[in-house]
C-alpha cells in the first residue's frame, strides 16, 4: 500500500506499506522494490493514515433497532474511515449489565459487523456482583451514568453507588468511563418547554457538569481508581482536569465533534437534531475545549452516535431525544475544523486513532507500524463534499451536519488488509467481535 503521505508514530512521509495475514509486515521506503508475487494498491497523493477508533457509540441492537443496528452502523463507520468502534451498554434492550445480556449482543453483532466491534459494560445500582463477570467476560470497561440515562432500565449511581461501583472495578484493575452530570445542578436548573435553543442550553448548565467532574475526581483519588470522563463539553472543568492530571490522578477525558464544530449560537430554534446531553455550548467555550486538546488535557476524540426514529426529533427541545448522529461524518468534521485552526492531519490521528484505541487497551490498532493489524483509511484532505442526508448509512438520516461542507473525502477504508468501504460504498461485513485483552 504506497502514498506519497502516509501518517505514522514518526511522521508523515512518503512510504509503502507491506501487508501480510491482515498485519502490518513493514513499513518501507516508497521507492521500496515490491516483493514478488504482492499486490500493490498505490494511492498517489491521497493520505494513508490508520483506520479510526470510535469507543462511544449506541447501536441500541437488539431492542431498539429501528434506532440503529449493527448492520447499518457498521456500514456507517466502514465509509466514514473508522475500523473499531465500542458499543455503549444502553439504549439496546436487555443493556449490557449481565454476561447473559453480553451474550445476547455478541450474537447479535456477530454476522452484521462491517468494522471490528467490542463492548462497554454497564455499571447499575444492583448489579456490583456483575462487574467482575462481565470483565473477565472481555468488556472493555464499564459505563455508568450520574443523573438520569433517560432510558429506566439504565438508572443512575448516586455518590455512594458510584463508590461501590468503582471500588469493584478498581479492584480488577478495569475502568469506569461515567456521563458527568450533577443531578441535583439539573433539578435546581429551569426547565422551559418549547423550541428554544437558549431555554434547553439554560437547562443543562456548565455547573452540573463541572460538580460531577469534581466529585468523580475525589472518588477516584480516594479509591485509586481509573475513570475516564464521556463527551466533555463544558471548558470550565478543564483546570480541574489539568490539576488531577498533573496530581497524578487516573483520569482520561474525551470531547465529540458536535462540541468542537458546532456553536450553541448558531443552533436554530426548533432544531433538535442539534440537541445532546451535555448540550453543544458557546463559541468561546469550544475555542477552550481545543486549547485543552492541543496541550492533552482532552485525550481523543468520539462520536457518541446516539440516533433516534425521525419522530423523537421533535421541535419541543425539552421532550426531544437528545443524542447526534455522526458516525460517518466524525473525521471530516473534526479535519475541517483542526485545518481551519492550523492542526495538522497528525494531531486528528492522534485524537480520533491512537489516543481511543490506548483507553481501551486496543494494541493492535491506532498506528501505522509493524504488528498492528493492517487498518487504514486513505483520505483525500484537500477535497470537499456537501452533506446530503441521504448518503448516509446510519439506519436513520438525521443529522445536525445536514448541508454543510466539509473538508476530507474518505475514499477507501480497510480492515487487516481487506477493502471494506469504496468511495463511501461498504462492502459484506467481515468485521471481528473483540474482546480485552488485558
Amino acid at each position: 500500500m504506497r502514498s506519497t503521505r502516509v501518517i505514522t508514530p514518526g511522521g508523515t512521509r512518503a512510504a509503502s506499506v507491506a501487508v501480510a495475514a491482515g498485519k502490518i509486515a513493514a513499513v518501507l521506503p516508497y521507492d521500496a522494490e515490491t516483493p514478488v508475487g504482492a499486490r500493490v494498491e498505490d494511492f498517489g497523493d491521497d493520505v494513508l493514515l490508520p483506520g479510526l477508533v470510535d469507543t462511544h457509540v449506541h447501536v441500541n441492537d437488539p431492542g431498539r433497532t429501528e434506532w440503529e443496528g449493527f448492520w447499518t452502523a457498521t456500514r456507517a463507520a466502514a465509509a466514514g474511515g473508522i475500523t473499531t468502534l465500542l458499543d455503549m451498554p444502553l439504549n439496546s434492550l436487555p443493556p449490557t449489565t449481565t454476561v447473559a445480556n453480553l451474550r445476547v449482543k455478541q450474537d447479535v453483532a456477530r454476522a452484521k459487523a462491517h468494522v471490528d466491534v467490542g463492548f462497554w459494560g454497564g455499571a447499575l445500582p444492583d448489579n456490583v456482583e456483575d462487574l467482575r463477570p462481565l470483565h473477565d467476560a472481555g468488556v472493555f470497561g464499564f459505563k455508568c451514568f450520574l443523573s438520569p440515562s433517560g432510558v429506566e432500565e439504565f438508572p443512575e449511581l448516586d455518590q455512594d453507588r458510584l463508590a461501590a461501583s468503582l471500588a469493584e472495578v478498581s479492584g480488577f484493575g478495569g475502568l469506569m468511563i461515567v456521563h458527568a452530570e450533577d443531578p441535583h445542578h439539573l433539578d435546581s436548573a429551569p426547565v422551559v418547554p418549547g423550541p428554544k435553543y437558549a431555554d434547553f442550553l439554560a437547562s443543562r448548565p456548565r455547573d452540573a457538569e463541572n460538580t460531577a467532574i469534581g466529585n468523580l475526581i475525589a472518588q477516584a483519588r480516594r479509591l485509586n481508581a481509573r475513570v475516564h470522563v464521556l463527551h466533555l463539553s463544558s471548558s470550565d472543568a478543564l483546570p480541574l482536569i489539568a490539576a488531577a492530571k498533573a496530581e497524578g490522578v487516573a483520569v482520561t477525558v474525551e470531547s465529540c465533534p458536535h462540541y468542537l464544530t458546532l456553536t450553541a449560537e448558531e443552533v436554530p430554534d426548533g432544531a433538535s437534531e442539534f440537541k445532546c446531553c451535555p448540550p453543544i455550548r458557546e463559541a468561546a467555550n469550544q475555542d477552550l475545549l481545543w486549547d485543552a486538546l492541543a496541550d492533552g488535557t482532552i485525550d481523543c476524540i468520539v462520536s457518541d452516535h446516539s440516533p433516534s426514529t425521525a419522530d423523537l426529533k421533535t421541535a419541543d427541545f425539552s421532550t426531544a431525544w437528545g443524542g447526534i448522529s455522526s458516525l460517518q461524518l466524525g473525521l471530516p468534521a473534526i479535519w475541517t475544523e483542526a485545518r481551519r485552526r492550523g492542526r495538522t492531519l497528525e494531531d486528528v490521528v492522534r485524537w480520533m486513532s491512537a489516543a481511543p484505541a490506548r483507553l481501551a487497551g486496543l494494541d493492535r490498532k491506532g498506528a501505522i507500524e509493524v504488528g498492528r493489524d493492517a487498518d487504514f483509511a486513505v483520505l483525500a484532505p484537500e477535497e470537499t463534499f456537501t452533506v446530503d442526508p441521504a448518503e448516509l448509512h446510519h439506519r436513520n438520516q438525521v443529522t445536525a451536519y445536514a448541508g454543510r461542507t466539509l473538508h476530507g473525502v474518505v475514499k477507501s477504508t480497510w480492515l487487516r488488509g481487506r477493502k471494506i468501504a469504496d468511495h463511501g460504498t461498504p462492502s459484506q461485513p467481515t468485521g471481528l467481535l473483540l474482546e480485552r485483552q488485558n
